[in-house]
């Protein structure tokens, strides 16, 4: 039986220079301990945690204060999880939630009031261009325009928005427009668009497939590792838009090896595990076109008015994309895979805002596993990578390692694909655009 390992573009990557991005890019291998000093008896004092502890810890809080909870968020400076309550009758749950670790705050919106306020924009205000998500560090509602939403588009959403109340929600510009990225990790190419891998995944029958965007798995139903290569793997499911950007694609050759990494270029990450994202956790990404940046997530279950249609349930962020960058890995320092690149506006020069797809989400939904939470083929980042150490992660300056350029292209129906077709990544259409990366 032949074993067939697919091909690393490393050697593009590391011609690329992989050069941090922003102001300290580097992944320090195990960099923080689950504590830091104090006793998880000493109660009432908020615990010093890891971002996936946080998060973890957060699920857990939201079901035990009910209706009491309002939102939490990761306090990177402090290394701490911050819970925002609303003032009720049960004191006792807040005092719990102090006793497991967190530092708890007083607000006035509570979650349910927030949610209420998303779901009058999605009825009165889902106009291509716009964006949301629930911002448990001001709390209130952030929504996100590009510079498409203007004259009568802007009106409406401007005054849904004050409908909503005084101290519910937050209107800003972006200079971009929202558009998705095809790329992320290794480069993947498919009828003309250029997307990138983002874990590879065990599927449910024990076949090595891996995840990339939806854009992408919409685009084409072959993908070849190598542009006008033989394809290699065929998708099997795709979500775009709706409830996710995300897609599950088998390897044609059932013995693939398809380790659980990110291929940095000159360097992997070994991927474990999935897990939920927390605002204000630090969080890199890595693509075909922008190699490696890095960023803090901003909001939770997000929703994007796409031009081909809106899509819910996404990952806000602050790191930079750019297109071909779609279906990209999204993981944290500690080797945990968080999202894939879906699409938003700006560009690794002027900066932006990015959109991810839960990889937790992703993988209930189409039913596969990755890392060691499956067996076999094990997960993680494209056959980019994988083993080892999360090493020094400092990356790249956004030059494109594995040939940036390339068409980008697909959304669904193709509106927001052509990001540009110059095979040495310059292209993509508009920097400031704001459909998926892809």
């Amino acid at each position: 039986m032949s074993h067939k390992r697919i091909p690393k573009r490393r050697a593009a990557m590391a011609a690329g220079g992989v050069v941090a991005l922003g102001a300290a890019a580097v992944l320090l291998p195990n960099a923080n301990a689950s504590q830091d000093g104090g006793s998880p008896d000493a109660a009432p004092a908020p615990r010093t945690l890891k971002a996936a502890d946080a998060s973890d810890l957060a699920s857990r809080l939201a079901g035990l204060l009910g209706d009491t909870f309002a939102g939490s968020y990761y306090d990177p400076g402090t290394r701490r999880l911050v819970v925002n309550v609303v003032p009720g009758d049960n004191d006792q749950v807040v005092v719990e939630a102090k006793e497991a670790g967190a530092a708890v705050r007083e607000v006035d919106n509570s979650m349910g009031e927030l949610k209420s306020g998303a779901q009058t924009l999605k009825s009165r205000a889902s106009i291509p261009g716009t964006s949301w998500a629930i911002d448990p560090r001001t709390n209130k509602i952030l929504v996100t325009a590009d510079s498409t939403v203007t004259g009568d588009r802007w009106d409406r959403l401007e005054s849904t928005v004050e409908g909503l109340g005084s101290g519910m929600a937050t209107v800003r510009k972006s200079a971009g427009t929202f558009k998705t990225f095809v790329s992320g990790g290794d480069a993947i190419f498919g009828g003309g668009a250029r997307c990138s891998l983002g874990f590879n995944v065990t599927a449910g029958d024990g076949s090595p497939a891996f995840l990339t965007a939806g854009h992408c798995g919409v685009a084409a139903d072959q993908w070849s590792d190598a542009q006008g290569g033989q394809p290699i793997a065929t998708v099997d499911q795709a979500v775009f838009p709706g409830e996710g950007d995300f897609a599950l694609v088998r390897y044609d050759d059932p013995a693939t090896q398809a380790p659980s990494e990110v291929d940095l270029g000159d360097r992997t990450v070994a991927i474990s595990r999935a897990a939920e994202a927390a605002v204000g956790q630090q969080v890199f990404r890595m693509g075909s076109t922008t190699g490696l940046a890095d960023g803090q997530v901003l909001g939770l279950d997000a929703t994007v008015n796409y031009p081909e249609g809106t899509v819910t349930g996404l990952i806000q962020t602050d790191v930079c994309a750019e297109p071909g960058d779609s279906g990209g890995s999204l993981f944290t320092q500690d080797g945990l895979a968080v999202g894939l690149t879906s699409g938003g506006s700006g560009d690794c020069t002027a900066g932006g805002e990015t959109f991810f797809q839960p990889v937790t989400t992703a993988l209930e939904a189409v039913g596969a596993t990755l890392g060691g939470e499956g067996a076999g083929a094990g997960a993680g980042a494209g056959d980019a990578g994988g083993a080892g150490d999360a090493g020094d992660v400092s990356g790249a300056d956004g030059s494109g390692a594995a040939g940036s350029g390339a068409d980008a292209g697909g959304a669904a129906d193709g509106s927001g694909a052509d990001d540009g077709d110059a095979s040495d990544g310059s292209g993509l259409e508009g920097s400031d655009g704001s459909h998926p990366t892809g």
